[in-house]
Protein backbone atom coordinates (compact mmCIF):
# COMPACT_ATOMS: atom_id res chain seq x y z
CA UNK A 1 0.00 0.00 0.00
CA UNK A 2 1.21 3.49 -0.86
CA UNK A 3 0.41 6.36 1.46
CA UNK A 4 0.46 9.98 0.33
CA UNK A 5 0.59 12.30 3.33
CA UNK A 6 -0.20 16.00 3.03
CA UNK A 7 1.42 18.04 5.80
CA UNK A 8 0.53 21.63 6.65
CA UNK A 9 3.66 23.27 5.26
CA UNK A 10 3.97 24.99 1.91
CA UNK A 11 2.75 23.31 -1.27
CA UNK A 12 2.94 26.03 -3.95
CA UNK A 13 1.40 23.98 -6.79
CA UNK A 14 -1.03 21.41 -5.37
CA UNK A 15 -2.22 20.37 -8.83
CA UNK A 16 1.32 19.22 -9.66
CA UNK A 17 0.93 16.25 -7.32
CA UNK A 18 -1.51 14.45 -9.61
CA UNK A 19 1.27 12.30 -11.10
CA UNK A 20 2.25 11.14 -7.62
CA UNK A 21 -1.33 10.33 -6.73
CA UNK A 22 -1.81 8.22 -9.86
CA UNK A 23 1.68 6.72 -10.13
CA UNK A 24 1.64 2.93 -10.29
CA UNK A 25 -1.59 1.68 -11.81
CA UNK A 26 -3.25 -0.95 -9.68
CA UNK A 27 -1.51 0.09 -6.48
CA UNK A 28 -3.59 0.69 -3.38
CA UNK A 29 -3.18 4.36 -2.47
CA UNK A 30 -4.41 6.03 0.70
CA UNK A 31 -4.30 9.82 1.09
CA UNK A 32 -3.80 11.14 4.60
CA UNK A 33 -4.13 14.80 5.55
CA UNK A 34 -2.27 15.90 8.67
CA UNK A 35 -4.71 18.49 10.03
CA UNK A 36 -4.22 21.65 7.92
CA UNK A 37 -2.79 19.52 5.12
CA UNK A 38 -6.45 18.99 4.27
CA UNK A 39 -6.40 22.37 2.51
CA UNK A 40 -3.68 21.08 0.17
CA UNK A 41 -5.66 17.95 -0.70
CA UNK A 42 -8.73 20.01 -1.53
CA UNK A 43 -6.61 22.40 -3.63
CA UNK A 44 -5.32 19.35 -5.50
CA UNK A 45 -8.88 18.27 -6.20
CA UNK A 46 -8.71 15.32 -3.80
CA UNK A 47 -10.79 14.38 -0.77
CA UNK A 48 -8.44 12.75 1.75
CA UNK A 49 -9.22 9.24 2.91
CA UNK A 50 -8.04 10.13 6.42
CA UNK A 51 -7.80 13.45 8.27
CA UNK A 52 -5.71 13.15 11.42
CA UNK A 53 -4.57 15.51 14.17
CA UNK A 54 -6.01 17.89 16.74
CA UNK A 55 -7.76 19.71 13.87
CA UNK A 56 -6.90 23.16 15.18
CA UNK A 57 -6.07 24.28 11.63
CA UNK A 58 -9.44 23.33 10.15
CA UNK A 59 -12.70 25.21 10.37
CA UNK A 60 -15.83 23.26 11.35
CA UNK A 61 -17.11 23.88 7.82
CA UNK A 62 -14.06 22.25 6.21
CA UNK A 63 -14.23 19.33 8.61
CA UNK A 64 -17.89 18.81 7.76
CA UNK A 65 -17.19 19.13 4.04
CA UNK A 66 -14.55 16.39 3.90
CA UNK A 67 -16.47 14.15 6.31
CA UNK A 68 -19.59 14.32 4.12
CA UNK A 69 -17.35 13.49 1.13
CA UNK A 70 -16.19 10.30 2.84
CA UNK A 71 -13.09 11.21 4.82
CA UNK A 72 -12.45 9.39 8.08
CA UNK A 73 -11.67 11.83 10.91
CA UNK A 74 -9.11 10.70 13.48
CA UNK A 75 -9.08 13.37 16.16
CA UNK A 76 -6.50 13.82 18.92
CA UNK A 77 -6.41 16.13 21.90
CA UNK A 78 -4.33 19.32 21.47
CA UNK A 79 -2.45 18.20 24.60
CA UNK A 80 -0.39 15.59 22.75
CA UNK A 81 3.32 14.92 22.41
CA UNK A 82 3.34 14.24 18.66
CA UNK A 83 2.97 16.69 15.80
CA UNK A 84 0.13 16.08 13.37
CA UNK A 85 2.58 14.87 10.72
CA UNK A 86 4.08 12.41 13.18
CA UNK A 87 0.60 11.05 13.92
CA UNK A 88 -0.04 10.68 10.19
CA UNK A 89 3.23 8.81 9.66
CA UNK A 90 2.53 6.44 12.54
CA UNK A 91 -1.00 5.86 11.25
CA UNK A 92 0.36 4.95 7.81
CA UNK A 93 3.08 2.70 9.23
CA UNK A 94 0.71 0.83 11.54
CA UNK A 95 -1.80 0.54 8.69
CA UNK A 96 0.62 -1.49 6.57
CA UNK A 97 2.06 1.13 4.21
CA UNK A 98 5.08 -0.09 2.26
CA UNK A 99 5.78 3.28 0.66
CA UNK A 100 5.11 6.77 2.05
CA UNK A 101 5.38 10.07 0.20
CA UNK A 102 5.18 13.25 2.28
CA UNK A 103 4.05 16.49 0.63
CA UNK A 104 3.92 19.97 2.12
CA UNK A 105 6.50 19.17 4.81
CA UNK A 106 8.71 22.21 4.21
CA UNK A 107 7.94 25.87 4.73
CA UNK A 108 8.68 29.19 6.38
CA UNK A 109 9.08 27.83 9.93
CA UNK A 110 12.59 26.45 10.36
CA UNK A 111 11.66 24.53 13.52
CA UNK A 112 8.80 22.70 11.83
CA UNK A 113 10.84 22.04 8.70
CA UNK A 114 13.72 20.50 10.67
CA UNK A 115 11.34 18.50 12.84
CA UNK A 116 9.52 17.17 9.77
CA UNK A 117 12.78 16.06 8.12
CA UNK A 118 13.93 14.34 11.31
CA UNK A 119 10.66 12.39 11.45
CA UNK A 120 12.16 10.27 8.66
CA UNK A 121 14.21 8.66 11.45
CA UNK A 122 11.17 7.26 13.27
CA UNK A 123 11.89 3.60 14.12
CA UNK A 124 8.47 2.65 12.74
CA UNK A 125 9.60 3.82 9.28
CA UNK A 126 12.85 1.85 9.18
CA UNK A 127 11.52 -0.78 6.73
CA UNK A 128 9.26 1.60 4.77
CA UNK A 129 10.37 3.61 1.73
CA UNK A 130 9.57 7.07 3.09
CA UNK A 131 10.37 10.27 1.21
CA UNK A 132 9.69 13.98 1.47
CA UNK A 133 8.91 15.40 -1.97
CA UNK A 134 8.76 19.06 -2.90
CA UNK A 135 8.76 19.86 -6.60
CA UNK A 136 12.02 18.59 -8.09
CA UNK A 137 13.45 17.74 -4.68
CA UNK A 138 13.14 14.54 -2.68
CA UNK A 139 14.70 13.58 0.64
CA UNK A 140 15.07 10.21 2.34
CA UNK A 141 17.32 8.48 4.84
CA UNK A 142 20.03 5.94 4.08
CA UNK A 143 20.83 3.42 6.78
CA UNK A 144 22.99 0.60 5.50
CA UNK A 145 22.70 1.02 1.75
CA UNK A 146 20.39 2.41 -0.91
CA UNK A 147 20.05 3.15 -4.60
CA UNK A 148 19.70 6.80 -5.61
CA UNK A 149 17.74 7.19 -8.84
CA UNK A 150 17.58 10.09 -11.27
CA UNK A 151 19.34 11.29 -14.38
CA UNK A 152 22.98 12.21 -14.98
CA UNK A 153 23.48 15.77 -13.81
CA UNK A 154 21.00 15.58 -10.93
CA UNK A 155 22.34 16.96 -7.65
CA UNK A 156 22.80 14.53 -4.76
CA UNK A 157 23.67 15.65 -1.24
CA UNK A 158 24.58 13.28 1.58
CA UNK A 159 24.25 14.84 5.03
CA UNK A 160 25.07 12.89 8.22
CA UNK A 161 22.43 13.03 10.93
CA UNK A 162 22.88 12.46 14.65
CA UNK A 163 26.65 12.04 14.45
CA UNK A 164 29.31 10.98 12.00
CA UNK A 165 28.49 8.64 9.11
CA UNK A 166 31.38 6.18 8.83
CA UNK A 167 32.45 3.89 6.02
CA UNK A 168 30.57 5.79 3.32
CA UNK A 169 31.14 4.33 -0.14
CA UNK A 170 29.46 5.55 -3.33
CA UNK A 171 29.30 4.44 -6.95
CA UNK A 172 27.70 6.53 -9.70
CA UNK A 173 28.54 9.98 -8.29
CA UNK A 174 30.99 12.47 -9.77
CA UNK A 175 32.98 12.73 -6.54
CA UNK A 176 33.13 9.17 -5.19
CA UNK A 177 33.63 8.18 -1.58
CA UNK A 178 35.45 5.03 -0.52
CA UNK A 179 35.06 4.04 3.12
CA UNK A 180 35.11 7.74 3.99
CA UNK A 181 33.71 9.44 7.08
CA UNK A 182 31.23 12.26 6.63
CA UNK A 183 31.42 14.21 9.85
CA UNK A 184 28.40 15.71 11.56
CA UNK A 185 28.62 19.46 10.95
CA UNK A 186 30.89 20.02 7.92
CA UNK A 187 29.16 20.16 4.53
CA UNK A 188 31.49 17.85 2.61
CA UNK A 189 28.72 15.65 1.22
CA UNK A 190 26.65 18.49 -0.25
CA UNK A 191 26.15 19.01 -4.02
CA UNK A 192 27.53 15.84 -5.54
CA UNK A 193 26.29 14.89 -9.03
CA UNK A 194 24.80 11.75 -10.55
CA UNK A 195 26.85 10.34 -13.41
CA UNK A 196 24.38 7.53 -14.20
CA UNK A 197 20.66 6.87 -13.79
CA UNK A 198 21.45 5.09 -10.53
CA UNK A 199 24.03 5.55 -7.81
CA UNK A 200 24.76 3.12 -5.01
CA UNK A 201 25.43 4.47 -1.52
CA UNK A 202 26.58 2.38 1.41
CA UNK A 203 27.21 3.51 4.99
CA UNK A 204 28.74 1.15 7.54
CA UNK A 205 27.78 3.13 10.63
CA UNK A 206 25.45 6.08 11.04
CA UNK A 207 22.61 7.69 9.12
CA UNK A 208 22.68 9.82 5.98
CA UNK A 209 20.02 12.23 4.80
CA UNK A 210 20.00 11.99 1.01
CA UNK A 211 18.58 14.96 -0.90
CA UNK A 212 18.15 14.61 -4.66
CA UNK A 213 17.40 17.61 -6.86
CA UNK A 214 16.18 16.49 -10.26
CA UNK A 215 17.16 18.81 -13.11
CA UNK A 216 14.19 17.60 -15.18
CA UNK A 217 11.74 18.50 -12.40
CA UNK A 218 10.78 14.80 -12.38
Amino acid sequence: MRAIIFANGELPNPRDVQDLLHHGDGDDVVTIAADGGTHHTLAAGVTPDIVIGDLDSLSPETQARVEVAGAQIVRFSPRKDETDLELALLYAAHGGATEITILGALGRRLDQTLANVLLLALPELRSIDTRIVEGAQEAFLIQGEAMVEGQPGDTVSLVPLGGNAEGVTTDGLEWPLNEDTLRFGPARGVSNVLTAPQAHVRVRRGVLLCVVIHRSGK
